[in-house]
């Protein structure tokens, strides 16, 4: 039976068998592995984009109210604060996971994003407290930012390390799949809460309340994962003392490693972030603000485009299986690249017909799930099982937090600056052909990686 990490909690499920010296995970043991992670992963994502989602009407709460766009820059940049320590998080937590284990750092990670979430829903205004609230913010953003950038590592390499070889794809695309459901779920408890309660009565209070609900599916899920078992790769290693002592030096100290982490950020993370990015959060902000499309329409525009194509992160998980990952990710990226402007361009021809509008955003999610399907799979594989948590979540973490979390302050300042609502797409643009060219170049197809030869090698 895999071993436990000090510190967490045990209880009885399969016990995984042994074949070849391999941990065998049974099939209902692999899926309980992959609810109870992408579960908790996708209550994070919720917590992290509910601010996301709110931007508009919190920077009516926590900031001066003299100069509306001002003051919507301003919450844009303290979301993106978060984004900024995402790696900062991902050496604090990926150290945790690859010394104590996977399983104990995403249980800490995802207390301290619940406690934090639910801060933000009782912070005091700016008419309150004055300029302390938008100081607070910040702060409350930044412990948000740290426990999500040791979250996303922790729950890939969890999926991962259970799953068969030949299947990777298809069972960590599940984990791919929560950040954009976590989206979808902070418009879903946005939209039936300002419906329930009326517009006045949510600008005024009820947008607290998908920030206080974190309470409860947070609690929810914490005793969900700390059922669960160590992962059987990590759980060997430990059991062999293979584990490295300094994992932060192992992974920034040699030399190869640092190749692979410049090579997977600007040939696959850095696209993949910018393109999440401008197809659900800078597209919402597209409609709401440059287009004026009502904020109910907005949400239902960009909720319904996500619910369709959600099934998609397993599609291109699952294909990239059967012909590879760098195929996929650089195709999303490049038809990302080419058709941004046109399908932006077709939303402003089409601002009053929200079917349209799906389709639309539809298409951009649709190049999310290309380069976000198969990347947690890619990513595992790049790296050694010592050093995997920690190694994955540096490239992850500055691709989706730093060239993702800005973009959608960079492309709002920079339509802001110039006048030309198009003018912010050549961000993301430019960035996801960076990632064509170095990809194409550069990225290795690791599809046929078998994590447990690893270890047999070190035994052996």
């Amino acid at each position: 039976m895999a071993q436990t990490s000090p510190g967490t909690l045990d209880v009885a499920i399969e016990s995984p068998s042994r074949e070849s010296g391999r941990e065998v995970v049974s099939s209902s043991t692999l899926w309980k592995v992959i609810f109870a992670s992408a579960g908790g992963t996708m209550i994070e994502w919720y917590d992290f984009y509910i601010f996301g989602s709110l931007a508009a009407i919190i920077s009516t709460h926590f900031f001066p109210k003299d100069n509306p766009t001002a003051g919507f820059l301003m919450t844009l940049g303290t979301f993106a604060t978060g984004f900024v320590v995402r790696p900062f998080g991902a050496l604090v937590f990926g150290r945790i996971g690859d010394i104590v284990g996977r399983k104990y750092a995403f249980l800490v990670t995802l207390l301290l994003m619940g406690g934090a979430t639910a801060l933000i829903g009782i912070l005091p205004t700016y008419e309150k407290i004055g300029l302390a609230a938008p100081l607070a913010l910040v702060l409350i953003r930044l412990v948000q930012g740290l426990a999500l950038g040791g979250e996303y590592g922790g729950a890939a390499v969890y999926v991962a390390e259970h799953s068969p070889d030949e299947r990777r794809g298809f069972y960590t695309s599940f984990i791919q799949i929560t950040a954009t459901l976590g989206l979808f779920v902070s418009l879903a408890v946005i939209l039936g809460t300002r419906m329930l309660l009326g517009e006045d009565a949510f600008k005024d209070w009820g947008w607290r309340v998908p920030f206080l609900l974190s309470v409860l599916l947070v609690a929810v899920s914490f005793y969900v994962r700390s059922r669960l078992h160590e992962s059987p790769i990590f759980a060997k290693l430990k059991a062999a003392g293979k584990t490295s002592a300094a994992p932060i030096k192992d992974s920034l100290g040699n030399k190869r490693n640092w190749k692979v982490i410049l090579i997977a950020l600007f040939g696959a993370t850095a696209g993949q972030g910018v393109i999440w990015y401008t197809g659900q959060f800078y597209a919402l902000y597209f409609l709401q603000n440059t287009l004026k499309v009502p904020f109910i329409t907005a949400t239902i525009v960009i909720a319904v485009a996500l619910a369709l194509g959600m099934p998609f992160f397993v599609f291109f998980g699952a294909l990239s299986d059967r012909i590879g990952r760098k195929k996929i990710m650089l195709a999303g990226n490049l038809l990302a690249a080419v058709c941004f402007y046109p399908v932006f361009w077709a939303m402003k021809q089409n601002a009053d017909s929200p079917v349209t509008l799906t389709a639309l955003v539809f298409v951009l999610v649709i190049f999310v799930t290309m380069v976000y399907g198969p990347i947690a799979a890619y990513l595992v594989e790049a790296f050694p099982a010592k050093v995997r948590y920690t190694s994955l979540s540096i490239p992850y973490h500055l691709g989706n937090g730093v060239f993702g979390g800005l973009l959608p302050l960079i492309a709002s300042s920079v339509t802001v600056a110039t006048g030309n609502i198009y003018a912010g797409l050549a961000y993301p643009i430019g960035v996801a052909l960076i990632t064509v060219v170095v990809g194409g170049i550069f990225l290795k197809e690791r599809s046929d990686v078998r994590l447990w030869d690893e270890l047999e090698r070190d035994a052996a």
